[in-house]
Parts: C-alpha cells; structure tokens; sequence
C-alpha cells in the first residue's frame, strides 16, 4: 500500500472512532436531558440501562388522568373529536413490540415513540450499516456498525423521553418469541423473510395478539392485519410458503427508500388505531401500494380458514409444538439475511479473483463474460467485460465465440475464458451451461464482484 492509501486508511479509522465517540456523547446527553425534565416535570425515571420507566402522571383529579404534561405535548391529538383523552389514555396504557428496526420498523418505531405509547419494545439484532441510509431513517452515521437496538432507542428516546424503550438486541426465534412477545399488547412485523412472518404470526395467535403485518420491495408495499378479533391470520392467507424464487429481499432486489418508509408509517397507524381503539383496523383487508404510479388499493382477503393449521376449529398448534417447528426448514428459506453460497463447480473450473488479477497484469489472451443484470453492469464492472445477462446467455453463445476468435487473431494464441457475477452463484451456473455447449475451458471467478472488491482492489465499489 502506498503513503495516500496508508494515509487514507488512518483517516477512515479516526473518523469511525471519532462517530462512536460522537454517538456515545449524543446518547448520555438525551438521557440526561430527559432525566433533567423528570426532575421538572415529574413524568418519569431514568434506569440505570438509560431507558425512561413510567410514573404516575400529576393527579390534577381529572378523570383521564393525563399530566400537564402529556396535555401539552400530544394536544394536537388531543384536539381531534374522534381520537380525543380517552384514546391517548388508552395508547399511554399499551405497550407495543417492532420486530425489526430496518425499513419498515424505522418509521413505525418513531411515529409510536411520538405518539405516546407507554411501552416500546425493539427487537433485532443486526448492525447499522452505510447501505441501509438511504432507507432506514431511523439510524444516523455516527451509529455504523453499532447494535441497530440501540440506535433505534437513542431516537425514540430523543424524539420522546417519558415513554418506556425496551431493547432486545437479539434474533427473534421460536426459544425467545413466546418470552419476548407475550409482554406486548400488540405486534408490528417489520421483518422482511418468509420463515419470520409465519413464526411471528403463529406465536401471535398462540398468544392471542393482533399482529400489524408490512411488506416492502422495489416500488411496492402491502399492508394487513392479522389475528384481530377474529379475523385471519398469515397461515390463512397463506397455507403453504410461497416458493424461494418469489420471496425477495431488498439486498438482492433493491427497493426505493421512501417506499418502506410509506408501509412503515401506515403501520404505526394501524398498531395506533388498535392501541387506543379508534377507527376500523385494516383486519380481513389487504392495502396495496404501487409506488410507482401513485396508486393504493383496498383489497377484501378470505377470512379466516377453519382449516387453518394454526387458527383453525381443529387445531391442536400449542406452544410447545411453537418452540420445537422447524420455519427455516417449513419454508426453505433462512430466517437471517447472508448471502447464498453455491458450490456446483469442481475446483478445477474455478478461480480466485487474485489469480485472475495476475491474469490480467501478465496480459493473458481472454474473454471477461459478466452475467448480471444490464442495470447491474451500469454500477460497476470489471475492465473489457463483455455484458451477457444470465437470462440471455443460450441466445449469445455466438457473440461468445466471436469476442474469443476475435482475441485469439488479435493476439495469436488461444485465449481463456471467464465469467463473473456480483457473489460467484450466477458465474457458475453461467459456466456449467457453456461448458456443455462447447467452451469446456469456461471457469468462474470465485466471489464474483464483491470478493474481487474484498481481495484485490479495497476501492472498487460494492453495492
């Protein structure tokens, strides 16, 4: 490494030190600041944890036993005939659980830290990440690679400092889902597989919570609530787990920001209208959102089955058959988000990116074929790569052929070739099909883009 990049490196790391510091000052400062205006107004208590325990508001002998506080600080509720006292007694009273503090729970947990209700609890147990700004709103800069728990905490408790935060830094899974979820009057599902929307869904219906359930990908939203006085649950909806190719996640499709933001909102207010009892909930119907064209439809969903597995007549799901189900197994996808791995190649028909950048610096007759997406290829690529979109590659096998007679004439020796993806799965498949169709030479680059960016060149980006 040169003087600059040396340079470059000690930088980097002054300013990573420098923005934990940073989010450490800005946490004891609202946590102080809040204790300070307990002490003034006598609302609550600071924990030894940093969170704001409840007090008993002032007992002025009004009958909805709100504080002057809190009559000041949610008057524009307050303010509404159909919402009114009653209602904010009712959200001051409830406690509610945002699994997941990523897209969609980022603006849930902040409309309902806001809002008033008396105990929020936060789980997940990732990490804030630069990748997740453009969406994740909840999370600053200074909170990378920190607990996104306690980045979510320190804003709920800067926007709100006299509700209760609880912090569960942790997977949720079916050994701590009945403990975690049971302390909670209502759900909101911010997670965004397959195998955490039906745990989550059957344990609410084990416990006999209503669950606010969103989905967000792309320029497109859903939105429902399930277990509610009644009304169907995911399993109702869904019997049999979609299959793997149809479930997306915004690492490998990519979504708009502002589209979860959309979602998220609408189920804070659907977590609110259930908590202080106002308004129809959004049970046995289905809002869908399509970002793209401004449109949001109302959809009617079947009610809830008899022969629901989990809430129907005959079931016999209990408890301890929840802690014991296999939902990574059920639905044949991971309940946490890690890249996936295929390994169909023997080891001859593969190489590192390191052998291939000495490849490429002796200057060795060859092709590059990068088989991801065309919108893919626009955000970054490897140098004289040739674009052939895994989908497209059966109808460009000529175009192959020509790009390697034209290197072998150009250099007059035979020439190798190569094929990339952005991990290393697509590249694989792309060279089991050459190599049945006549380039049994064809090896892929083993990591794709990302392992060349993590083993040759730190400054080639990623997405």
């Amino acid at each position: 490494m040169d003087s600059n990049g040396a340079a470059g490196t000690a930088i980097r790391r002054e300013i990573e030190s420098l923005n934990a510091a940073k989010a450490d000052i800005e946490s004891r400062i609202s946590a102080l600041e809040a204790q300070l205006r307990d002490m003034d107004h006598g609302t609550g208590a600071i924990s030894s944890n940093g969170s704001c325990t409840l007090a008993a508001p002032v007992d002025l002998g009004l009958e909805h036993g709100l504080s002057p506080d809190m009559i000041y600080r949610y008057s524009r509720q307050l303010l509404l005939p159909s919402f009114g006292v009653q209602a904010q007694s009712n959200l001051w009273k409830s406690s509610i659980l945002v699994v997941g503090a990523g897209g969609l729970g980022s603006p849930a947990l902040l409309y309902l830290a806001a809002c008033g209700v008396g105990r929020l609890g936060i789980v997940d147990n990732d990490v804030v990440e630069l990748n997740n700004m453009h969406r994740q709103i909840i999370h600053t800069e200074a909170y990378i690679g920190r607990p996104k728990v306690e980045s979510a905490a320190a804003a709920c408790r800067a926007v709100n400092s006299t509700i209760q935060i609880v912090e569960h830094k942790e997977a949720l899974r079916t050994s701590n889902a009945l403990e975690i979820m049971s302390k909670y009057d209502i759900v909101v599902d911010a997670t965004d597989n397959a195998p955490s929307r039906y745990m989550i869904s059957d344990c609410c219906v084990v416990l006999g919570k209503p669950l606010v359930s969103g989905a967000a990908i792309g320029f497109e939203g859903q939105l429902t609530v399930y277990n509610y006085k009644g009304g169907p649950c995911y399993r109702c909806l869904f019997p049999t787990p979609p299959p793997t190719t149809a479930c997306q996640r915004c690492s490998d499709s990519g979504v708009l920001g502002v589209v979860p933001g959309i979602v998220g909102c609408l189920q804070a207010l659907e977590a609110i209208k259930i908590a202080s009892e106002v308004g129809e909930p959004l049970s046995g119907r289905m809002l869908l959102l399509d970002a793209l064209s401004a449109r949001i439809r109302i959809v009617k969903i079947r009610g809830r089955s008899l022969e629901c597995a989990a809430c129907g007549e005959n079931t016999g799901f209990t408890k301890e058959q929840f802690r014991i189900f296999d939902y990574e197994k059920f639905t044949q996808s991971p309940m946490l988000a890690s890249p996936l791995k295929l390994n169909l190649l023997p080891q001859d028909s593969r190489i590192s990116s390191k052998e291939y950048s000495e490849i490429v610096k002796n200057g060795e007759a060859h092709v590059l074929v990068d088989v991801r997406p065309a919108h893919h290829f626009k955000i970054v690529s490897l140098p004289r790569a040739l674009n052939v979109p895994l989908p497209t590659l059966e109808s460009r096998v000529a175009e192959i052929s020509s790009a390697l007679k034209g290197v072998e004439m150009q250099d007059g020796k035979g020439a190798s070739l190569y094929v990339v993806c952005r991990r290393g799965n697509d590249s694989q498949r792309a060279v089991e099909y050459l190599q049945k169709v006549g380039f049994p030479f064809a090896k892929d680059i083993v990591g794709g883009i990302e392992g060349w960016a993590r083993d040759v060149d730190p400054n080639f980006p990623t997405y």
